[in-house]
């Protein structure tokens, strides 16, 4: 059976930096075409329709999203989600995109979230604009092989599970 896998890009694109999820997804509109097996979407800041969309029980979701500046911005960083570290809120919020209220109101719709790998990218700016600043441009590259990546690796985990 092939593996269903979900690519969220998520963020705001009117504040700078913020837009590096949608920018990401937006550069990967044609990678994959093998139909339903992996399905690329800019979310935007509509965590709702993520949630509702996490229904569908997918194998795995892959977020591209701006994570805080650590001291390195453009620096692209891959790890796996712990839904647990989200919090514990348990009520529906049709306005939060991040994670923890996307996966809390999966949770309130009945669902539960798949394996989740996040690729973030260190942000340099998330002022008000439209526009990547130049290190966090330069990462989008990087950050859609990293996607890949992350495809690869949880289509074949599901496959060594299955056989």
């Amino acid at each position: 059976m092939t593996s269903r896998i979900l690519v969220a890009g998520i963020g705001n694109i009117f504040l700078g930096d913020d837009g590096f999820g949608p920018e990401v997804v937006r550069r990967m509109s044609n990678r994959f075409t093998d139909g339903a097996a992996v399905r690329v979407v800019d979310y935007g800041i509509r965590g709702m329709h993520l949630a509702y969309d996490l229904l569908d029980d997918w194998d795995g979701l892959i977020i591209v999203d701006a994570v805080p500046d650590r001291g390195a911005p453009g620096t692209v960083r891959v790890f796996e989600a712990n839904h647990e570290s989200f919090g514990s809120t348990t009520t529906l919020d049709a306005h939060g995109m991040d994670p923890g209220a996307v996966f809390a109101s999966l949770r309130a719709l009945g669902g539960s979230p798949p394996r989740t790998i996040v690729v973030g990218c260190e942000v340099a700016d998330i002022q008000d604009g439209i526009g990547l600043s130049m290190s966090v441009s330069a990462a989008v590259d990087n950050a859609v092989q990293a996607v890949e990546a992350a495809v690869t690796m949880l289509t074949s985990a599901d496959a060594v599970r299955e056989g």
